[in-house]
């Protein structure tokens, strides 16, 4: 099969949130046989990373995209119809045999290739794009513009009859269908992880320091990251806990400067650290050492939809982790005793992550290692590949595009 993966985020290096995901899913299409091709955004030693992945990429440089590109809002409205312009010459070069969306923004366009050309279309949703902006400032998103861009993101699939659909989630899977899309058409496949980049340390689970203790995150750090929740999560620690560090890894963007600037304000500047981007192959490290991981998502539909990152990695390292209670994790983490949900209240985050700091370490290195076991055998990147290449193998086939019947291995 020739498969087009279509993005708004370049295909390497990988830089925050869903991104990395697409690199794993090009490498498994490529070990099931299949010709895969990108078209996305310009990237950087184009040559040696079509070498490494074993793909050819298609490059949009009309501007410079990714999720720290300046008037990033304009520019993702724009896009998919440019997206779509790219994707259309290359397949009148090629032919395509599919086209596989990531993302909501690239969905738009592989909509509207759909209906043009009419070959099976595969869309792959890493969140519930929209639905995070419920947390935004007004001026930033008026609600009634919010609205109407909620309704439009659900109802791409069944509007552009697309043949597939995987989800990050199983609660973003309920929406679609309570949008009128056929369950049987929807594939959740979840959100994975390097297990070569995100270890069980054994050495760092014995002797982690708490003391000071730690408390990290990391990510794209938007304003549904941190706001109020995190605030007040910092303070009802700090309270109790003086010595706590609370350090964020990530850009420094608007809402992680607004944060650093409210925490000032409410004399926690001190517990406040910050130090910038980390490669995703760094990531792993950093976290090994420290002492509980936390995700203080202030609420909204997107959030419920997601499938976080953090939470998987946080657990392959054998992180004590305290979440505000998002309905995609809880209903996969059910049980899981290394993740203790708060309610969405800061105080209660405060709470759920000194109880993790009253724990001794011996206990928190037991959970940690039934933990990390689990998310290596259901969520590693080569398992997430496997289920998403076989759904979309399946998928083509049903719409004819795969002569003499499925090419799956």
């Amino acid at each position: 099969m020739r498969l087009a993966f279509l993005t708004h985020e370049p295909l390497h290096p990988p830089s925050g949130g869903g991104s990395a995901e697409l690199g794993y899913l090009v490498r498994e299409a490529v070990r099931r046989g299949h010709e895969a091709h990108v078209v996305g955004p310009a990237i950087e030693n184009l040559p040696a990373v079509e070498r490494e992945f074993g793909a050819k990429v298609h490059e949009f440089r009309a501007w410079k995209m990714g999720r720290y590109t300046s008037f990033r809002n304009f520019k993702y409205t724009l896009y998919p119809f440019l997206l779509e312009r790219l994707a259309a010459q290359v397949h009148g070069q090629m032919r395509f045999d599919a086209f596989v969306s990531q993302h909501a923004i690239s969905a738009v366009a592989a909509g509207r290739l759909k209906r043009k050309l009419g070959l099976p279309v595969v869309m792959n949703f890493l969140d519930h794009l929209t639905g995070f902006m419920e947390t935004w400032p007004p001026w930033l998103m008026p609600p009634p513009a919010l609205s109407v861009l909620k309704r439009y993101e659900l109802s791409l699939p069944r509007r552009a009859r697309a043949d597939g659909v995987l989800t990050v989630s199983d609660v973003l899977a309920d929406l679609f269908v309570t949008r009128g899309y056929p369950r049987h058409q929807i594939q959740p496949i979840y959100y994975g992880y390097d297990a070569d980049l995100f270890q069980l340390n054994e050495a760092a689970l014995e002797h982690r320091s708490d003391s000071p203790p730690t408390i990290v995150m990391h990510g794209s750090l938007d304003h549904h990251h941190l706001g109020r929740i995190a605030l007040e999560a910092v303070a009802h620690v700090t309270a109790t806990r003086p010595d706590a560090i609370f350090k964020f890894l990530g850009h420094r963007t608007p809402a992680l400067a607004r944060f650093q600037a409210m925490a000032q304000r409410r004399g926690l500047g001190a517990s406040v650290r910050t130090i910038g981007f980390v490669p995703y192959h760094e990531v792993g490290r950093e976290l090994a050492s420290a002492t509980v991981g936390i995700v203080p998502y202030e609420e909204s539909t997107g959030v419920h939809c997601a499938f976080v990152a953090k939470v998987v990695e946080y657990l392959a390292v054998g992180l004590p982790v305290a979440c505000t209670p998002l309905m995609g994790i809880k209903r996969y983490f059910a049980g899981e005793r290394l993740v203790r949900f708060s309610s969405f209240d800061g105080r209660d985050l405060g709470r759920c992550i000194l109880d993790w700091l009253g724990e001794s370490r011996g206990a928190r290195a037991e959970l940690a290692r039934s933990a990390s076991a689990r998310v290596r055998a259901e969520l590693d990147w080569h398992m997430i590949g496997r289920r998403a290449l076989a759904f979309v193998e399946a998928i083509v086939e049903r719409a004819g595009g795969i002569p003499g019947g499925s090419l799956s291995q």
